[in-house]
């Protein structure tokens, strides 16, 4: 008789199935710290380019590798980067916040050695304006500004309007600023102020973005936690060290509104399809020779 190749009686050795999965957790971290990894929007920061419930693609390795690259910043903070590099004006990068460590995102505005103020909503970068164009408006919805379980729907005041679905929308104008090197982008200026940052610094005086930092803005101007707002008032209290960048955003996977639920069921309706596999990068507007 011949002998069975039934292993089915033989007992399993839990220590080789429990390194198997330490590998592949340690195999998605390092590609998640090293080349690429998901993030989700979760403020209207930077209405109109990113709405709530984006889903995006993160590069990690544009300006090279520090302690912020790592997932979920498990490693102590330390000096220095991994083969840096400066990021570009108008580059949109995930930052780690310097008190926090949380993770934000954010619109590079200014360079290490510019200097930057905003008076009356107008960048002035280097002395000089940095160019504004009004563009066509956007309709929003408020759940796509303002997440869900807020009482937000009322802070943009003028610009609101039901639509046929019952649902709050915002009406937003948006003007299209071109930085020094032409990059180009939208952004959401109203009459609302958040915090009176239309005019920083009060002092009156311009800020010099120090070595190694860059300075950080959300589009959503008059709702952006960014460079401009304090520590306390869960801003990031100035430029940004460079170590705290932990990657570029580079385009929006999938992007679901505030109908989705933890329910996979729910997720076909809540599908914002047209946004799948907009690139988040400015364009770049044409230099004269």
């Amino acid at each position: 008789m011949s002998k069975s190749n039934d292993k089915s009686d033989e007992p399993i050795n839990w220590w080789h199935e429990i390194r198997g999965l330490l590998l592949l957790l340690l195999a998605v971290l390092g590609v998640h710290s090293i080349i690429a990894k998901p993030f989700y929007i979760p403020s209207g920061s930077l209405v109109p380019n990113m709405l709530i419930g984006d889903r995006l693609v993160v590069s990690k390795f544009p300006y090279g590798w520090s302690w912020a690259s790592a997932s979920f910043h498990i490693l102590p903070e330390f000096d220095g980067k991994l083969f840096g590099k400066t990021p570009a004006y108008g580059d949109i990068v995930i930052i780690a916040h310097p008190v926090t460590k949380q993770d934000y995102i954010k619109r590079v505005i200014a360079l290490p050695g510019d200097s930057i103020e905003i008076r009356s909503s107008q960048i002035i970068l280097n002395g000089q304006p940095v160019p504004q164009e009004i563009v066509s408006g956007v309709t929003v919805k408020c759940h796509a500004v303002f997440a869900k379980g807020t009482t937000s729907c009322g802070e943009f005041a003028g610009y609101q309007s039901v639509d046929e679905d019952g649902d709050t929308v915002f009406e937003l104008p948006l003007l299209r600023e071109t930085l020094p090197n032409g990059a180009q982008y939208n952004i959401v200026d109203t009459e609302a102020n958040y915090g009176s940052h239309d005019d920083w610094p009060t002092t009156g005086e311009p800020y010099t973005v120090p070595d190694n930092h860059v300075f950080l803005m959300g589009d959503n101007r008059d709702h952006s936690a960014d460079s401009r707002v304090s520590l306390a008032g869960q801003g990031l209290g100035g430029a940004v060290k460079l170590e705290n960048i932990g990657g570029r955003a580079e385009f929006i996977m999938y992007s679901l509104d505030d109908k989705a639920t933890y329910n996979p069921l729910t997720w076909y309706g809540a599908l914002r399809g047209e946004r799948a596999g907009m690139s988040l990068r400015p364009s770049k507007k044409a230099t004269e020779q």
